[in-house]
């Protein structure tokens, strides 16, 4: 299973659209859609426009002031999903990790900082996929390519757009 993340597109899903064209012309097959929040629309506008299963949570400028995750199965684990605004990822990702932790899961991918991360703590996987319209901190546009197969670790990639 491959799947496709992506965070904080705040109204703009041309680019999103055009990496999953890029992975399928490269024949890639996306079964599965993440977006972390900021704007949860885009990521029903990119179900719509693909046809590809998307699972979306709201961020901060979604009106979300709550903790809002949702969890996905996959043959290699459960992934959290969140914007992490509430988890306060900008400052640590403590409360992340323990977040994934109590919820059984491999892996958490978030956003809200507009910066892509790749990390491992423990055995869980913490992934930010940055943001593909409105890169921060001197970051490249990005989003990043989950690899879920039945009895084998997930894997993980940053894509630069």
């Amino acid at each position: 299973m491959k799947i496709m993340v992506f965070s904080d597109t705040h109204g703009n899903i041309r680019p999103a659209l055009e990496m999953i064209a890029r992975m399928q012309a490269s024949e890639i097959d996306i079964d599965h859609i993440i977006h972390c929040g900021d704007y949860y629309r885009d990521g029903q506008a990119i179900e719509e426009e693909t046809g590809i299963p998307v699972t979306a949570v709201r961020g901060n400028c979604d009106g979300q002031r709550e903790r809002e995750f949702k969890i996905l199965e996959t043959s290699a684990g459960k992934i959290l999903i969140t914007h992490g605004h509430a988890e306060n990822v900008k400052f640590s990702l403590v409360k992340l990790y323990y977040l994934a932790l109590d919820n059984g899961c491999v892996a958490a991918c978030y956003g809200h900082t507009h910066v892509a991360d790749k990390r491992k703590e423990g055995d869980v996987l913490l992934l930010n996929p940055g943001s593909l319209t409105h890169p921060r901190g001197g970051s490249r546009p990005s989003c990043a390519l989950l690899v879920a197969d039945p009895g084998r670790p997930l894997t993980a990639g940053l894509l630069e757009y």
